[in-house]
């Protein structure tokens, strides 16, 4: 794959991931075909920061494990609302991360 279009696909998304993921994807999309650039563009990435916001107002609702995937964490977070506040605190601390490797899992399946 021609290294401009990796470059520009990695700079325009580098705050979906953790930095030292970003060598690993980059590495992946040398050896990838272009169909594959062109579903990495269609997938859809979660923002951390929109999360960690969600997370600050609504987190002991668990509307932040909702939108990450993890339902049963996030029905549990409602019941308990947010677990007293402790599951709440945190989350407030690993919501970032968290998504950030979940964008990396959802793009290393495609690639």
């Amino acid at each position: 794959m021609d290294k401009q279009k990796i470059d520009l696909y990695l700079t325009t998304n580098a705050k979906y991931f953790e930095p030292s993921a970003i060598p690993i994807i980059r590495q992946k999309l040398e050896n990838a075909s272009e169909e594959t650039l062109l579903t990495l563009q269609a997938c859809e990435l979660k923002d951390p920061t929109i999360l960690l916001i969600l997370s600050l107002f609504l987190g002991s609702f668990g509307i932040d494990r909702f939108m990450l995937g993890d339902v049963g964490m996030g029905v549990l977070k409602l019941i308990t609302c947010g677990g007293c506040g402790i599951w709440t605190i945190i989350d407030w601390f690993t919501v970032m991360k968290r998504t950030k490797q979940k964008n990396f899992s959802s793009i290393s399946m495609i690639i």
